[in-house]
C-alpha cells in the first residue's frame, strides 16, 4: 500500500511544530496513515500538509480511544459527550492544546458529514475560553484605503537626475509599488498572494486577476478596478520588463523585486514604511486586509466574502464580523453619544 511520504522536522511555515510532543517515528506515522487511509486521503485532497495530517490523526486517535472506553459510537457523539471529553483533557493540557485537540476532532466530524454518516457537527458551538482571539484593528474607511492608492507618490520622470541609475531604480520601484498598493486596497491580498501570482494569472482583457490557492487559502478570481487595468498594462509592458532587464533576472512572477532576490519581503517592508508615513493610522498590511474584508462584509453575503478573501473555512470569515461590530459601535458612540 503506497503511503504519502512523511517529512520529519520543522518547516519554515510551522509555528507549533515544536510544541507537538512526543514526535512519532516514521513507522508509527505510516501505520497511523494506513489505519485512517480514507480520512487521510480526504485531508490530503483538502491540501493539508503531511505534518498537519499526521498530527490530526494522532489527536483523533486519542479521541477515538476515549469514546471507545466510554462505549460511545462516533456517529452518536453529542454535545455533552464533547464537553465531557474536554474535562478529561484539561488536567494535562493548556487551553491552547485543548483547542488543538478539538480542532482535529471537529475536522473529522466534518469528514463524517461529507460521508453522509452524521447530519451535523457536535463541535459547532463549542469554544474554549481563555484563548487569544483575532486581533482587532482600527478599520480604515474606504476613502482612506483609496487615498493610499491615489496619493501614492511616484518620482517625477522629468527630474534632472532621471538618467542616474539610482533614480531609475527608484522610479521603477515606485511604479511597481503602486501596483502592489492597488492589489492590497482593492483585492485585499496578502504578501503570500502577491508572491505567488504569475504573470499569466493576470487577465487584462477580462479585467480580472486569478489568485492561486495555497495550503492555507483557496484560489479565486477577482475583478480589477478600471484604473488598475491601465496601470497594470503599463507595468507589465514596460516597468516589469525594465526591472528584469536591469536586474538581469528571469521570472514568471507578476511582482518582481528590484534586487537580486526573487522574494518580495523586503519590498513589502519598505512599502509599508511609506504607507504608514502617508497615513499614521495604518500599522501593517494585515490591517489593510482586515479593513478590506470588513467593508466587503457590508456589501456581500458571508459566502461571497469567503470566496473573495480566499478563506478555506467560513468560520475564518465570520471572525472578521467582530471588526464590523466594533466599527459600528464606534459610529454609534461618535454620532449618538451616551450621556
Amino acid at each position: 500500500m503506497s503511503v504519502k511520504k512523511i517529512h520529519l522536522g520543522k518547516s519554515r511555515d510551522s509555528r507549533t511544530r515544536g510544541k507537538l510532543k512526543p514526535r512519532q517515528s516514521v513507522q508509527s506515522q505510516t501505520l497511523l496513515l494506513e489505519q485512517y487511509k480514507n480520512y487521510s486521503d480526504w485531508l490530503f485532497a483538502k491540501d493539508y500538509s503531511n505534518s498537519s495530517v499526521t498530527h490530526m490523526l494522532r489527536y483523533l486517535k486519542v479521541f477515538k480511544e476515549h469514546i471507545k472506553k466510554e462505549g460511545i459510537q462516533e456517529t452518536q457523539v453529542s454535545y455533552n459527550d464533547i464537553t465531557a471529553y474536554i474535562q478529561t483533557l484539561k488536567p494535562r493540557n493548556k487551553q491552547r492544546s485543548v483547542q488543538v485537540h478539538l480542532n482535529a476532532v471537529k475536522i473529522y466530524f466534518n469528514y463524517l458529514i461529507h460521508q453522509d454518516r452524521i447530519p451535523e457537527n457536535p463541535l459547532n458551538n463549542i469554544h474554549i475560553k481563555g484563548i487569544k482571539r483575532k486581533i482587532l484593528y482600527t478599520i480604515l474607511s474606504k476613502q482612506e484605503l483609496e487615498s493610499l492608492y491615489n496619493n501614492f507618490k511616484i518620482p517625477d520622470g522629468n527630474d534632472k537626475n532621471k538618467n542616474q541609475n539610482w533614480f531609475k531604480t527608484a522610479l521603477l520601484a515606485s511604479q511597481r509599488n503602486k501596483i502592489i498598493v492597488g492589489l492590497l486596497v482593492y483585492q485585499g491580498l496578502k504578501t503570500e498572494d502577491l508572491a505567488n501570482i504569475e504573470l499569466s494569472d493576470l487577465k487584462l482583457r477580462e479585467g480580472a486577476l486569478f489568485i492561486p490557492g495555497t495550503r492555507r487559502s483557496n484560489e479565486r478570481t477577482l475583478q480589477l478596478e478600471s484604473h488598475q487595468i491601465m496601470d497594470l498594462m503599463e507595468y507589465t509592458l514596460k516597468t516589469r520588463t525594465e526591472i528584469l532587464q536591469q536586474t538581469k533576472k528571469q521570472s514568471t512572477q507578476l511582482i518582481v523585486s528590484t534586487g537580486q532576490s526573487d522574494k518580495i519581503q523586503n519590498t513589502m517592508q519598505k512599502l509599508m514604511q511609506k504607507l504608514t508615513a502617508q497615513n499614521p493610522k495604518l500599522t501593517n498590511s494585515k490591517q489593510l486586509r482586515t479593513s478590506v474584508i470588513t467593508h466587503w462584509l457590508k456589501l456581500y453575503n458571508l459566502r461571497e466574502v469567503q470566496y473573495r478573501a480566499g478563506h478555506r473555512f467560513v468560520s475564518t470569515t465570520e471572525g472578521y464580523l467582530i471588526n464590523d461590530l466594533e466599527d459600528l459601535l464606534e459610529d454609534v458612540i461618535k454620532y449618538h453619544p451616551i450621556g
